[in-house]
C-alpha cells in the first residue's frame, strides 16, 4: 500500500513516477493503434513551460503536465507563458489515485495538432509562499488557467486523438 505521506514528503519523486506512467500509457495507446514512430524528449530544466516533447503522427507537442490527487479540490493551475511560443504547446492535467497511482480522468488545454496554445488569459499567477511581509508576489511569466477552461477527457486513447489527430488522417 502506498504511503499517503509520499505525496508531500517526496513530491518530486512522485511527480516523476506519474510522468513515467503518463508516457507509458500514451506510448501504449499509440503502439496499439499502429503508431511505431514516436519520439520523446524530456526537459532538463523547468524554465520553458513544458515537461515533455513528444512527436507522433507528424505532430510535435510540447506538453506541460499537471497532476492532482483524485477527489482534489484544485480549481486552477498555473502555466508558464513561454509554452505559448512552442509549436502545438498544450497542458495535460490529470487526476491520480493515491493508492494505485492510476491516472485519469484527464483534462486538456490545447489546440488541434499544428495549432498553438489557446490564449491563457490575463490572470497573473502569484508565488505560493509569501515574503517576510506576508505578501505573495506576482509571477509575471505565469498565468492562471481555471479548471473550467479544460476539456475533460476520459481515456488515454481520446487524449491521443487530441494530441496527435486521428490515426487514419495522420
Amino acid at each position: 500500500m502506498l504511503d499517503e505521506r509520499a505525496s508531500y514528503l517526496d513530491s518530486s519523486g512522485l511527480e516523476k513516477v506519474l510522468e513515467h506512467r503518463f508516457v507509458a500509457e500514451l506510448a501504449t495507446s499509440l503502439w496499439i493503434e499502429g503508431c511505431r514512430n514516436v519520439e520523446l524528449l524530456r526537459s532538463e530544466v523547468d524554465a520553458h513551460g513544458y515537461d515533455l516533447v513528444i512527436e507522433a503522427r507528424g505532430t510535435m507537442r510540447h506538453i506541460q503536465l499537471k497532476s492532482m490527487v483524485a477527489g482534489g479540490k484544485k480549481q486552477h493551475v498555473t502555466v508558464n507563458t513561454r509554452l505559448a511560443a512552442k509549436p502545438s504547446g498544450c497542458v495535460v492535467w490529470f487526476d491520480y489515485d493515491p493508492h494505485t497511482l492510476e491516472l485519469g480522468p484527464f483534462r486538456w488545454f490545447g489546440g488541434s495538432p499544428g495549432v498553438g496554445l489557446p490564449d491563457t488569459g490575463d490572470t497573473v499567477a502569484r508565488h505560493s509562499k509569501a515574503n517576510a511581509l506576508g505578501q505573495k508576489s506576482q509571477r509575471a511569466g505565469h498565468r492562471v488557467i481555471r479548471k473550467s477552461r479544460f476539456q475533460q477527457v476520459d481515456t488515454v486513447g481520446a487524449l491521443v486523438q487530441l494530441l496527435f489527430g486521428n490515426k487514419t488522417t495522420r
